[in-house]
């Protein structure tokens, strides 16, 4: 009975999704009529800079919507390019109409990469945004080498703009001074909850040696930091978790928290060390009455 009941549970959770995967925001599915390709309008002359999509109907063919744009919502405002999502707004907002898009595209990963070219890109997107526009030049595609800057993962441009391994350099002390401290490639982000929730922060590091990463509880007094707690302490409520990777030289680390106090409300931080030194990134956990509570103006926040 219990996967039945597992699968009855994950059906429900994932019927609004569902639904909302196969009609645009504030539409019916229904709003869809039969397809007819030949009334659809053409893309661009000059294709599109980041790929096509079909439209929230699955018939014609758009351009993909790109970092910052408006997204879905009606058949009009098309869907985000590949690596992006699009980021709904908050109920209440402006533009809320049937005709208005439901999001922006955002990007899904949020850390800096080493490109093929040499050079750092603050994410993902940035990167392939790029090589689409070095290939629609006739040039070569550029590539994603790494998690982190193009330093930190060891690549480094040679004079004639070869992008040269810095692991082929056999010399160890030189080797060893290509690579910075440890750094934080995804930082944990602010919470609002409710008490009894099941909650959980995320921080990935990267460095050369691989760093070591701790969590701390920062209490602050009136003026400065009064003391670092060192989780998880004697807390029954809290775990945290570390494993290796994804990538070499990667840690992840989590801070699970269930069920949720008024008393696990306060600032915590994520710590990464090594022989090169340290580097840290907080975030806060807020414990809210009531959902509704949430501010809306907060980027970045998760539930």
């Amino acid at each position: 009975m219990q996967p039945i009941v597992a699968s009855s549970w994950l059906l429900l959770l994932l019927a609004p999704l569902l639904a909302a995967s196969q009609a645009p925001a504030g539409e019916p599915a229904a709003a869809c009529a039969p397809c007819q390709s030949a009334l659809c309008p053409p893309l661009p002359a000059k294709g599109c800079p980041l790929g096509k999509t079909r439209d929230s109907c699955g018939c014609c063919w758009q351009c993909a919507r790109g970092e910052g744009e408006a997204c879905e919502g009606a058949p009009r405002w098309g869907h985000c390019a590949a690596g992006l999502l699009c980021s709904k707004r908050r109920k209440g907002k402006a533009g809320a109409g049937r005709a208005a898009p439901s999001g922006v595209c955002v990007c899904k990963s949020r850390y800096p990469v080493c490109g093929s070219d040499g050079l750092t890109y603050p994410t993902a997107c940035k990167l392939r945004a790029a090589s689409l526009r070095a290939e629609s030049r006739g040039a070569r595609p550029i590539v994603q080498r790494s998690k982190g800057s193009c330093e930190q993962g060891g690549s480094q441009r040679t004079g004639i703009g070869h992008v040269q391994p810095a692991q082929q350099i056999t010399l160890p002390r030189v080797e060893a001074s290509l690579f910075p401290g440890p750094s934080i490639v995804t930082p944990p982000k602010d919470i609002w909850n409710v008490t009894g929730a099941q909650i959980f922060l995320s921080c990935d590091v990267m460095g050369i040696p691989t760093p070591v990463l701790t969590w701390n509880k920062i209490l602050r007094g009136q003026y400065a930091v009064q003391r670092m707690e060192l989780l998880p302490g004697d807390r029954d409520n809290l775990a945290i978790q570390t494993r290796g990777g994804p990538e070499k030289h990667e840690v992840t680390g989590w801070v699970l928290i269930s069920p949720l106090s008024k008393d696990d409300a306060g600032e915590y931080e994520c710590h990464a060390s090594n022989s090169k030194g340290e580097a840290t990134a907080s975030a806060r956990i807020n414990v809210i009455d009531a959902l509704q509570d949430i501010p809306v103006t907060k980027e970045g926040a998760e539930l």
